[in-house]
């Protein structure tokens, strides 16, 4: 099996070995090359990943040096070319980063059609994934780039995850308040994370708990943003108001 972990600690294995790459720049070339495959990548814009507006005077003897040895220790059939560099790993590679983003796709595409059994393990695995820390070494706006781009992925997984424990209901409706709730942390002004908070305790016959939340909704965005909850969560509140 070939798999390349991204989120959480850095693990490479090529065909079941494995890989120890070099040092802290050696593990952010092969990460990145990994990122861009199957795309490859010039060796100016590898200077300027590696080592942004401070490069050693030597940049490009340096960056043959590390080419050389992430090369020993991934295999010349890996890391390809010249000018221009690439990773080539095997159509059945497992790249966690890559399995987050499909995941979230597939689930939200189950979602759209009410198979929400389907819906909850793709979301589950893309919540897993991009709830980890993405290259907790690499500083670079590439980085923090890919944090964002995850950072969205989660929260989607988090919704879609609370929305498929939600409809499947009976012992899924803890992880559908625990998932709301973690959407709710993670971003504070996504209605959506509220919304489903606010469901999923009533679900379980906490509708003051329910009211509870949508107070602290509203509230946050009068005080951040001098706004007031969307249509769609005023009319679950009234809703609330109802049933209690």
């Amino acid at each position: 099996m070939t798999r390349v972990q991204l989120c959480g600690p850095l693990l490479v294995e090529l065909t079941g070995r494995r890989v120890t790459l070099p040092g802290r720049q050696g593990r952010l070339l092969f990460a990145y090359l990994v990122l861009q495959r199957p795309r490859p990548v010039p060796r100016d814009q590898l200077v300027d990943v590696l080592w942004g507006a401070a490069p050693p005077p030597a940049a490009g003897s340096a960056l043959n040096a590390l080419v050389s040895r992430v090369r020993a220790a991934t295999g010349a059939d890996v890391l390809r070319g010249r000018s221009e560099l690439a990773v080539d790993l095997p159509p059945s590679a497992v790249v966690d980063v890559e399995t987050a983003l499909s995941s979230v796709h597939r689930a939200e595409s189950a979602a759209a059609v009410g198979d929400w059994r389907r819906a909850w393990a793709a979301a589950l695995t893309a919540r897993f994934v991009a709830g980890r820390p993405f290259l907790p070494e690499a500083t670079a706006p590439w980085a923090d780039a890919w944090r964002a781009r995850l950072d969205e992925v989660h929260a989607r997984a988090l919704e879609c995850y609370a929305g498929a424990c939600l409809s499947i209901g009976g012992a899924e409706l803890p992880g559908a308040e625990r998932a709301a709730r973690d959407l709710v942390e993670a971003a504070p002004l996504r209605e959506t994370g509220h919304l489903l908070l606010m469901r999923a305790l009533a679900a379980r016959g906490n509708v003051a708990e329910a009211l509870a939340a949508y107070e602290r909704l509203r509230v946050r965005l009068r005080d951040e943003l001098g706004v007031d909850p969307s249509a769609t969560v005023r009319d679950a509140h009234a809703e609330l108001l109802r049933v209690g």
